[in-house]
Formats: C-alpha cells, structure tokens, sequence
C-alpha cells in the first residue's frame, strides 16, 4: 500500500478581515468561480500591502499557472514573503517547492527545514508531508515511529492524507505494532472526506480481517472527533505603524 506524501495546499487561505476584507473577499469570489486572472489582479496590489493570506494565495496562483503563466520564481517570491512572517500554509507550500526541485534545485534538507516550521505550528499539512520525509529517509534519517507520531497528530486534526497515511503503517506495522482495526478505521475516516486512495486501502486490509474487527473498526470511526488546534496564531499581516504625534 502506499501513501500520498504530498499534501499540496491549494485550497485558497481565509481573509483576515479589517481594512484588507473587501477586495480579499472578492478576490476569493473570483477564485470560487474559476475567475482566476480577476482573482490575480485582485490579489497583487493586496499582496504588495502586506497581506500575508493574499500572498500565499498569489504563490498558489503562480505555481499552478492559474489566471497567469506558471512561474515557480515567483511563486516561490511570495511564498517565502508570506513563510517568513509565519504563515504555516506558505511554509508547508516553500518545502514542497524544495522537495519536487519546482524552480530551486531540488533538496531535501530545506524542505524539512520548511516543513518542520510549519508543523511546529500545527499545520497538518506540513505534519503529513514532514512524516512523509522521516517515512522514506529524506533529508531526515529513517524513521518510521516519527512518521506515525507526526502522521497521528495531523490525523487527529481530520487531515485526510494523513490518515490514510496512518492507516498504512498500522495495516503494515511499519513504526507501530501492526494493527488491522485501526488501519481500517483510519482509511474510513479519510474516505469520509472523500479519499479515494484511502478506499483503495481499505478494500485491501479488510480482507486480512473478520466481521467483528470490521464491526469494532466502524465504531470507533463512528465514534472519533478531530481534536482542536492548539498551536499558536498565525501572524496574518503585519501590524500597521502607529501614528506618528
């Protein structure tokens, strides 16, 4: 079985409100609706001011040529603006450019370095895909038990990827005892969110199972909640300057 290593942050950021929240709440209009170069034009003068959401949101643009050629130099531009500030979504974004070598040489170390700032944030995106790296050895020594911590907490937080990631390594027993009822209800609570790979996953582990584990492993799917965030803000932009007397 494999994973999906990757959890690529396409999905645009929220608006932070205050005097930035009109033309940021258009330019997400404009993206719900597939306008992207409406949505692009929208963002840059926003971006240019300092809103670290608009920001990120223009690196996603250009990464995947949305509303504009792709163009991973700039991409990476805003990304870095926007990780530099904090922002756990541009972090975890800057270390996928780094793994994939997506307009930098690809490298490792810089990726985790990226994904292990945003993790710390509780970005479960960036816990997944820092699992991910201690799973397969990259930049990181091996280390399977290290992926299950890391996969579990951004699970726990209802990150689809990661629970199915979580699932392998229990259908596996790869970093934790193999354990065929928790495999099966990982994966089911991915394919609630619409996984398919997870379903995949699923139909496999549970030909290793009888009707009772399958029974047990639908209630605790039944039965799990994700658990709250806890981690620190995420500096939206920064403060404006007070007044000069």
């Amino acid at each position: 079985m494999r994973g999906v290593l990757l959890a690529a942050s396409i999905a645009l950021a929220a608006s932070a409100g205050g005097a930035f929240a009109g033309p940021f709440e258009d330019a997400e209009a404009a993206l719900a609706r597939g306008d992207y170069a409406t949505a692009l034009q929208l963002l840059h003068p926003l971006a240019a001011e300092g809103h670290t959401s608009a920001q990120a949101n223009l690196g996603i643009l250009y990464q995947f040529g949305r509303g504009t050629a792709q163009n991973y130099a700039e991409a990476l531009k805003w990304y870095r603006i926007a990780a530099d500030k904090g922002f756990g979504r541009a972090q975890n974004n800057l270390g996928i450019m780094y793994q994939n070598g997506y307009g930098v040489p690809q490298d490792y170390a810089e990726a985790v370095k990226w994904y292990r700032i945003a993790a710390e944030q509780r970005y479960a995106p960036a816990q997944n895909n820092l699992g991910g790296m201690y799973q397969q050895g990259l930049g990181v020594p091996q280390d399977s038990a290290e992926a299950v911590r890391l996969y579990r907490h951004a699970a726990d937080q209802g990150e689809s990827l990661a629970q199915n990631n979580l699932g392998i390594m229990y259908a596996t027993g790869q970093g934790i005892p193999q354990d065929h009822v928790q495999a099966y209800m990982w994966f089911s609570l991915a394919v609630s969110l619409g996984n398919q790979v997870a379903k995949a996953n699923r139909d496999k582990v549970v030909e290793f199972m009888n009707q009772a584990q399958i029974a047990a492993a639908e209630k605790l799917a039944r039965e799990w909640t994700p658990q709250p965030v806890t981690g620190p803000s995420i500096l939206i932009r920064p403060a404006k300057p007070a007044p000069s007397p």
